[in-house]
């Protein structure tokens, strides 16, 4: 049995949420809280295996509730979030202090999206229950770790764009890994993450802010010009051809998704071959999985998360067994082997 705490100023939400939850047998709501500061104090009470925490309450906002609750007893915690910018950029502030994932907030019994959200709802609860976490760290403690111990054995330096997918948890290891290499960085980065819709435009803004280099929504014919970080626009396909355009499409969801990682890893290898770094990180599934390997394959660095660093470890599990993955890092270590391959560029 899985024990909750849902953390929500709106007693329709709090209702709403309970009701969803309620409706499968191995899920348990064991208290129910109207904001931050009441969601710390519960948590301590109850010792539940998950938190859903809504981002705007009276007293302690999500944010703080999270970080009070990361560093004092930690525990899995899931953001329930609207669209509109305030909340998204909340939600990704919460995501920075510790929480691993976030969706949207479900609509009402009768909307036509309903028991799609209802599902996804109890589908991340269960999954996210599942993860051991820890005290939050300072972000300068987490990131003093150096690659010194990994030898690429790569002789040539021609490394012309990163190629970078991720699913669930991936913006917190995106942050971590664009900020690690934002000072060295001088070829394109290329990014598929799935995420909730109407979140991709938050999600830019946050790195953006937040990683020191230049974040965009791609779009389709520009350029990728050095030094600049593109991220698949929703509900797109992303890929990118040999002189350095970026090439969006509508065409049918590979591995279920519309972007998919799959879809821009093949493009990767097929227009730069070993001139690419392909990495795969965090997220439930497969996608990006044989196309890590199809790079590989073609000489390209390639590079899967490790399961100690990753929320869930589907994506780069799955590449890992493949052969897919010439490195097994965790996202300090990523950012180093980053920055050591564009060194030997200049």
């Amino acid at each position: 049995m899985i024990n909750i705490i849902i953390t929500d100023d709106s007693p329709t939400s709090r209702e709403l949420l309970s009701h969803i939850l309620a409706s499968d047998p191995e899920l348990r709501v064991v208290n129910t809280v109207s904001n931050g500061e009441q969601a710390a104090a519960a948590v301590l009470r109850c010792n539940p295996d998950i938190v859903i925490m809504d981002v705007h309450m009276p007293k302690v906002d999500g944010f703080e509730a999270t970080r009070r609750i990361m560093r004092d007893h930690p525990v899995p915690i899931v953001i329930v979030s609207g669209t509109l910018e305030d909340e998204v950029s909340a939600t990704f502030r919460a995501l920075e202090a510790g929480a691993l994932a976030f969706i949207r907030q479900p609509p009402a019994p009768g909307h036509p999206e309903y028991a799609g959200a209802a599902a996804e709802l109890i589908r991340t609860v269960k999954t996210m229950a599942e993860v051991k976490v820890v005290r939050r760290r300072d972000k300068k403690q987490r990131n003093t770790n150096t690659i010194k111990e990994i030898n690429t054995r790569r002789t040539s330096a021609d490394i012309g764009v990163i190629a970078i997918g991720a699913s669930t948890g991936g913006p917190a290891v995106l942050q971590d890994i664009l900020s690690g290499i934002a000072p060295h960085l001088h070829v394109p980065v290329v990014i598929v993450q799935h995420i909730a819709s109407g979140f991709v435009q938050g999600l830019a803004q946050w790195l953006d802010q937040t990683c020191g280099v230049p974040i965009h929504i791609a779009t389709d014919g520009e350029t990728a010009l050095p030094a600049q970080v593109y991220i698949a626009p929703e509900d797109r396909h992303m890929g990118i051809d040999g002189n350095g355009r970026i090439r969006l499409n509508d065409g049918p969801p590979d591995h279920g998704l519309r972007p998919s990682v799959s879809h821009l890893f093949r493009s990767v290898a097929g227009a730069f071959g070993p001139r690419a770094a392909g990495v795969l990180l965090t997220g439930m599934g497969r996608d990006g999985a044989q196309e890590l390997k199809l790079m590989r394959d073609g000489g390209a660095v390639t590079v899967a998360q490790d399961e100690a660093t990753s929320i869930v470890h589907g994506m780069p599990g799955a590449a890992i067994k493949l052969d897919g993955a010439a490195y097994v890092l965790s996202p300090v270590k990523i950012a180093g082997l980053l920055n050591h391959l564009m060194s030997r560029n200049v």
